[in-house]
């Protein structure tokens, strides 16, 4: 396995920005990547699924695709899922578990589609649990299964840094491809004036200072067959800090939401890198130094009601950002086009909403203030 050379490769994107991913992923040389429905799929060799893991900071998760084929039953499903070379790739003593999803197939049972999957596998020696540390996926979509393997093993937005969040916290993945979509390269100062746990700036200072999202944990392709140690040794060594004469800046009302803010910052050794203070909106004020970019996640309710309350609120950091933040690029994430528009603040058209947990929100944004 650690050999193959073409290998099909897909990360996982959040709904909705598969097109910024696509962009991360050829910035970081994995040239072939092309935008697919759900993320973005690439060729590439082991090598790239483990770069992949360790490098990207926009994916969800990272799949590879071990093979495909037509079935129209369960009896057909079974025998040709025994003729893949389940050995290459899962190893004897590390059980592994079978998700399945039907959809517009003559199969449409996936409780019994990974049934029969699992028994293929098990036949091959390779132990089958619910509780199984991997996961082997099987879509059967008009009657073409197929099988893919997930590296990543926990989803990749949890970096190993960010223990204590507040209420809604921003997956760290999702805030990258936001700083991203902000036209954020890692090349000017971020402040977060409603920072909560400090996602989005912890990821604007990791990304200064070249360090690698997956860096702090562990993934799943290290229990896999063929794993090569020496060469994840050698790819993790590169993981190690660059330069910045930047400072990324975290504010927040809320006390407990400065302290977690601090305390991630810690984990992801950029604390050096961040200052994070206790401060309302309306005492926001820029700091010293060359304009750069305002990013925010303010609430936003998940009820007309809560929006109408919450339009003060948008209306008070539309004011102190025009008045006082002149220069600045302003981000914001909002699920409310009404409350965005409370704030007065000139945004470019809006880009297409993005599902957050269940909620579509999108990214609005500004050029550089008057």
């Amino acid at each position: 396995m650690s050999g193959q050379t073409d290998l099909e490769i897909f990360l996982v994107s959040p709904p909705g920005l598969e097109s910024v991913l696509c962009d991360e992923a050829r910035e970081l040389g994995f040239s072939g990547a092309k935008t697919v429905p759900g993320g973005v799929a690439l060729a590439g060799s082991w090598a790239d699924v483990m770069r992949a893991n360790l490098r990207v900071r926009g994916a969800s998760r990272v799949l590879v695709r071990i093979g495909s084929f037509h079935a129209v039953h369960l009896s057909q499903l079974d025998k040709r899922a025994r003729k893949l070379d389940w050995r290459a790739w899962l190893k004897s003593d590390v059980p592994v578990r079978v998700e399945a999803t039907c959809r517009k197939s003559k199969i449409y049972h996936s409780g019994a589609a990974a049934e029969r999957v699992g028994k293929a596998i098990a036949g091959a020696g390779i132990p089958v649990a619910d509780a199984g540390e991997l996961r082997v996926l099987v879509r059967i979509e008009n009657d073409l299964v197929t099988v893919s393997l997930d590296t990543s093993g926990e989803m990749l937005h949890k970096r190993g840094h960010k223990q204590a969040v507040n209420r809604a916290p921003m997956r760290e993945n999702l805030a990258a491809l936001f700083l991203r979509q902000c036209g954020y390269a890692g090349g000017e100062t971020v402040v977060d004036p409603m920072c909560g746990s400090g996602t989005f700036v912890i990821e604007a200072a990791e990304m200064a200072a070249g360090l690698m999202p997956g860096r702090s944990r562990k993934f799943a392709f290290q229990k896999m067959a063929g794993f090569d140690r020496e060469a994840w040794a050698k790819m993790r060594a590169l993981a190690r800090p660059g330069q910045t004469s930047l400072r990324f800046f975290g504010r927040d009302r809320d006390a407990g939401a400065v302290r977690m803010a601090v305390e991630n910052a810690e984990r992801a050794r950029v604390v050096a890198l961040t200052e994070f203070v206790q401060q309302d909106i309306s005492d926001a004020v820029p700091p010293e130094g060359v304009p750069g970019l305002v990013m925010l996640n303010p609430p936003y309710g998940g009820r007309i009601g809560d929006r109408k309350q919450l339009a003060p609120l948008y209306r008070s950091l539309g004011r102190v950002l025009k008045e006082r933040f002149s220069g600045w690029r302003v981000g914001m994430v909002t699920s409310s086009e009404e409350l965005a528009q409370a704030t007065g603040l000139p945004f470019n058209p809006p880009p297409p909403p993005v599902d957050n947990g269940g909620i579509s929100v999108r990214c609005y944004t500004t050029r550089a203030l008057d």
